[in-house]
């Protein structure tokens, strides 16, 4: 079963909580918007630890490097049977710094050509309204989860 661990990077305002989330790269999320954003997170294995994973997956997806106390939203399983821990950590990320690993994938596809395209293209800051609107739905528990802290 895979497992992959991520955080929840929230500040708070005046008014409201604010989250971090990243949309998807590659071609086929190039275009698609709401339900599709996601905490930063990736897959690991039985010999690390799920909070050594969303610590390196976060700097790996933004190229920032979260610093802070983690405090655990638990694990949610998604559709597809993967499961996903999350941590909720207070910080600030600018999101014009964004600098994200890359993967590569034949396309066009049946093109025989190889291209690379970040693992996430762009971040953003939502209000929690927002970011229930623009998260993929099998993590939004994790929102009602940190407004819950």
């Amino acid at each position: 079963m895979k497992k992959s661990a991520g955080i929840l990077m929230y500040r708070k305002t005046e008014n409201d909580i604010m989250v971090l989330l990243v949309h998807p790269g590659g071609p086929f999320w190039r275009k698609r918007d709401e339900g599709t954003w996601s905490i930063p997170k990736g897959e690991y294995t039985e010999n690390e630890s799920s909070e050594a994973a969303a610590l390196r997956e976060f700097a790996e997806e933004t190229g920032g490097v979260p610093e802070g106390r983690l405090h655990t939203l638990g694990e949610l399983r998604q559709r597809s049977g993967k499961r996903v821990t999350a941590f909720a950590l207070e910080g600030n990320f600018d999101t014009s710094t964004l600098h994200s690993n890359l993967f590569e994938m034949e396309w066009p596809p049946h093109s025989g050509r190889i291209q690379a395209f970040p693992e996430v293209d762009r971040a953003e800051w939502f209000c929690l309204s927002d970011a229930r609107r623009k998260i993929v739905g099998g993590q939004r528990p994790f929102l009602e989860r940190l407004a819950g802290l």
